[in-house]
């Protein structure tokens, strides 16, 4: 099974309104067409992926390509949200990107256990955070191949 020719949706999960605005622009710098949605916390991820809630309007859409997940995140944090979207046979494939603040090695060596793709800490500056979305886009998006879409329950 292939993917169609349909660009993917990146979703981004951070609840922190300024890095969500810094990430939108620097895609925008990076002239990203791909859609971006946002959710601010690891329920709210949940919910989106699940299409449930104010996301059942998007039952028919395929799931997002990749995720990029901050950790620190209130309700359910970005390590209980990992957990419970690679224990879901229609959500464990999707790649997961942490991108968040931690440099902590003790959430570096968890996420990789629980399943995450790359774990990449915040730049600082607006430049280099434009340069680490570039290549995360590049890589996530234009050179690897994902894998088929999962299937959603009841689908």
């Amino acid at each position: 099974m292939t993917r169609t020719s349909t660009p993917i949706t990146i979703l981004v999960a951070d609840d922190d309104a300024d890095d969500r605005l810094m990430i939108l622009e620097a895609f925008e710098e990076s002239r990203v067409a791909n859609r971006l949605d946002f959710v601010v916390d690891g329920e709210q991820l949940l919910q989106y992926l699940r299409r449930e809630g104010e996301f059942d309007r998007l039952a028919a859409e395929p799931y997002p390509g990749v995720i990029l997940l901050d950790l620190n995140m209130p309700k359910k944090d970005g390590r209980e949200a990992l957990r419970d979207m690679k224990a879901d046979p229609a959500l464990c494939r999707i790649p997961i990107v942490v991108l968040t603040t931690s440099r902590a090695e003790e959430d570096i060596v968890r996420t990789y256990g629980l399943g995450v793709s790359s774990f990449i800490t915040k730049p600082v500056t607006f430049d280099a955070l434009v340069d680490a979305l570039r290549t995360i886009y590049r890589y996530w998006i234009e050179i690897v191949s994902l894998p088929p879409e999962c299937s959603r329950p009841g689908a």
